[in-house]
């Protein structure tokens, strides 16, 4: 017992023998308290800093556990599907689209500053309310919600609409269809490529048919 506990001991004796009614003499926290109190500046910095401790439990959350109409073999199959069928969408077009634009890669990202699977800009996605483009189910959502406005923007035309998506939709205006552009060219013809490709394997976990 150190020197500084035997004079408040004493002190308190003095005080009961004298009828007062003794002070308390403040604790320490319990590790409970002082756990709940260090989560609590935790969670009160993460919101400073503008983060989210439960975003990685919400992103999780996103992700469709639908059934893909996809082959086995492709990646990100259900949720491809999840977001083809929600903005009205051949899940074998946006699948096509997605191979072309990233490989799957939901971390890619190119020179221009375009990132994700479906490889939106920062304006497009702000646009489309995508916060997190690297987020699978965000950029599939908001890719396709893109390529439905471009197949509404040119009467259902694919091969516009993909040249929208990937050149503009003012490039293909100016030139009544396809830019003269070997890149968007390109694009065209290997999204619908790889779409024909899709479409003509049975999806995942589909039985082979016996006729």
């Amino acid at each position: 017992m150190s020197v500084e506990s035997v004079i408040a001991r004493m002190s308190e004796l003095q005080q009961m023998i004298s009828g007062q009614v003794p002070t308390q003499t403040p604790t320490q926290p319990t590790n409970t308290q002082a756990f709940a109190s260090q989560l609590q500046d935790a969670t009160a910095s993460a919101a400073i800093a503008g983060t989210n401790p439960t975003d990685a439990t919400a992103t999780t959350s996103l992700m469709s556990t639908g059934v893909s109409e996809l082959p086995a073999d492709v990646p990100y199959g259900a949720e491809i599907t999840a977001a083809a069928k929600k903005h009205g969408i051949d899940p074998a077009l946006l699948a096509g689209l997605v191979k072309q634009e990233s490989g799957f890669n939901p971390n890619a990202g190119s020179p221009a500053g375009a990132r994700g699977l479906t490889q939106l800009m920062p304006g497009t996605a702000a646009g489309l309310g995508v916060t997190n483009v690297l987020d699978p189910a965000q950029s599939l959502d908001g890719g396709a919600k893109y390529l439905r406005a471009q197949l509404d923007a040119f009467g259902g035309d694919v091969a516009r609409a993909l040249a929208a998506y990937n050149a503009g939709p003012g490039a293909v205006q100016r030139y009544g269809g396809v830019p003269p552009y070997a890149e968007t060219q390109n694009y065209v013809r290997a999204v619908q490529a790889n779409a024909a490709g899709y479409r003509a394997h049975p999806p995942a976990g589909s039985a082979p048919s016996i006729l």
